[in-house]
């Protein structure tokens, strides 16, 4: 946009009086050099300019050339409303009203009006300073839009750290709680019945494949984004988790899954392996559990009990305690209840629901 306004200021040419050189009566186009670096120092800048404008209209031989220099004096208040320095381009305007009021006074025809020559200007200095207002208006809304922007990119990449973290804990929490209690057992059962190792080995073998490849899957998501999240375990994979446990547990699923959508039949299948791997983790080994899901639209009801048992407890497991936190957040995604307990025979109840339509 500036070449167009220096060309304006070049093709104006000389409307001066008198008979002086050619030469002298461009001086006053020197006085618009400082016009290049207003945006870098605006206030010196309008002062150069209001400076330099004063010289001209006090000079009889130069006064005449005032369309150039009043638009040197509008361009330099656009620059500083734009630049939201409004005090020192009100100076700069009462400035402005000062030299045109003695313009008028000076040079005015006797047979004009003074006051309307005084007053010809003053829309092309309103124009600038409303155009500064406009585009300082614009620029901000522009910053605002990208702070808003950038909140929601930052949000966008908590909320997926969460889901990722949540996920994390949940695959590794459980295939890790497996592929331990089983190795212990297979360290105990080594001599007395090598056939169970066997099994025991091949558990743990499932469980590592299994766990790398959601690994892999979770991974593919950081690097690849949302395209890469399918597929994702569903609630067909139950029995699987269910047989991967290495408990007595028994599996009763009711309704139809496939009215779940995907998301909540993922937040349905992690809600189970994070109850089984508590269970695991703290229940003893001779105890029994039992995996509920019922579909009854518009919810799914989730129940994973466990009994008390009568063997001696197992080494504790290391726990970060996040898988209540986790399921907790889980179900509050999905508008649902969690409770969760201690019952009588010293077994341990996760009860969930999850809203997934009307």
């Amino acid at each position: 946009m500036d070449l167009p306004l220096y060309a304006v200021f070049l093709l104006l040419g000389p409307n001066l009086a008198g008979s002086a050189p050619y030469e002298v009566r461009l001086i006053p186009m020197l006085f618009l050099l400082p016009l290049l670096v207003r945006r870098r120092f605006p206030r010196t800048v309008a002062v150069l300019i209001i400076a330099g404008a004063a010289v001209v209209y006090f000079n009889e031989m130069w006064a005449y050339d005032r369309g150039r220099t009043e638009l040197a004096m509008a361009v330099v208040l656009f620059a500083l409303v734009k630049r939201r320095d409004r005090w020192f381009a009100a100076v700069i305007a009462a400035a402005v009203v000062v030299l045109d009021v003695q313009w008028a006074a000076l040079y005015a025809p006797e047979a004009a009006d003074p006051t309307f020559t005084m007053l010809s200007m003053l829309p092309l200095h309103i124009a600038a300073w409303a155009l500064g207002e406009f585009f300082r208006t614009k620029e901000q809304l522009t910053a605002e839009e990208e702070k808003l922007g950038d909140a929601q990119t930052r949000a966008a990449v908590a909320e997926e750290r969460t889901r990722i973290a949540r996920e994390l804990h949940d695959v590794l929490a459980h295939s890790m709680s497996v592929i331990v209690l089983n190795a212990e057992g297979a360290k105990l059962a080594r001599h007395r019945d090598p056939a169970a190792v066997d099994r025991t080995l091949d558990t743990i073998v499932h469980t590592g494949r299994d766990a790398l490849a959601e690994l892999r899957r979770l991974l593919e998501v950081l690097h690849a984004g949302q395209a890469a999240r399918s597929p994702q375990p569903t609630l067909a994979e139950l029995r699987g988790l269910v047989e991967q446990s290495g408990r007595d547990v028994t599996l009763d699923v009711t309704g139809d899954p496939g009215v779940l959508p995907a998301s909540a039949a993922l937040q349905a299948y992690r809600i189970v392996q994070e109850a089984l791997t508590n269970m695991i983790k703290h229940a003893p080994a001779d105890a029994t559990g039992r995996v509920a899901v019922a579909f009854e639209p518009p919810e799914v009801r989730i129940e994973v009990t466990n009994t008390g048992g009568h063997a001696p407890p197992a080494p504790a497991l290391p726990s970060s305690g996040r898988g209540l936190a986790g399921m907790r957040q889980r179900v509050e995604m999905y508008h649902g209840e969690l409770a969760t307990g201690p019952l009588p025979d010293g077994g341990y109840r996760v009860a969930a629901s999850l809203v997934v339509g009307s």
